[in-house]
């Protein structure tokens, strides 16, 4: 699980243009953002989100809240969390204990490690790469259909871009 702030700014991911000729990308000044926090069941592909003014402890306690009521015959529930602020504090931590979340701390700079990274980037290709909104009624649309109306689409399709295979590497032995 994790949290995703995708702004409005138009993110160009790929496109041609003709060698020598100038290309104008529209661009917006605004500064919107939506704030999501989402969680990914690996071996079903189901995807639970649920979007916040801002991100902290709290919204993350009232996301488990939400996410305990989705799964209610889970007998446990396990959280892969990176190491923000709001993932590391205290009353996150007890707040999980006590709703029977159990909690799993990624190392330091390795969002490589978190699946749910891989979503986020298949919600930019799906709902941001290469668009410009208009407003940002647009732009939230945008990011809210990926969840309610894409990911039931392509859920099969995930199963090959997001997993948790990994290889560890070890260091040779010496001598």
């Amino acid at each position: 699980m994790d949290a995703v702030h995708p702004t409005m700014a138009t993110k160009v991911s790929c496109g041609w243009i003709k060698k020598g000729v100038g290309k104008p990308i529209e661009q917006t000044a605004s500064r919107t953002r939506v704030n999501g926090i989402g969680a990914i069941e690996l071996k079903s592909m189901n995807v639970f989100s649920e979007f916040a003014e801002t991100v902290n402890s709290q919204t993350v306690l009232t996301f488990f809240d939400a996410l305990k009521a989705a799964y209610p015959q889970a007998p446990k529930i396990h959280g892969v969390l990176d190491q923000s602020g709001y993932h590391t504090s205290q009353a996150l931590k007890d707040g999980a204990i006590s709703r029977g979340i159990e909690l799993h701390d990624l190392p330091p700079y390795s969002p490589n490690l978190n699946p749910i990274e891989r979503l986020w980037k298949v919600m930019n290709e799906h709902a941001r790469n290469n668009v410009f909104f208009k407003s940002a009624s647009q732009f939230k649309d945008s990011i809210q259909d990926f969840f309610k109306v894409n990911i039931p689409k392509i859920r099969l399709s995930l199963f090959s871009r997001i997993n948790d295979n990994f290889q560890t590497l070890r260091t040779a032995p010496s001598g």
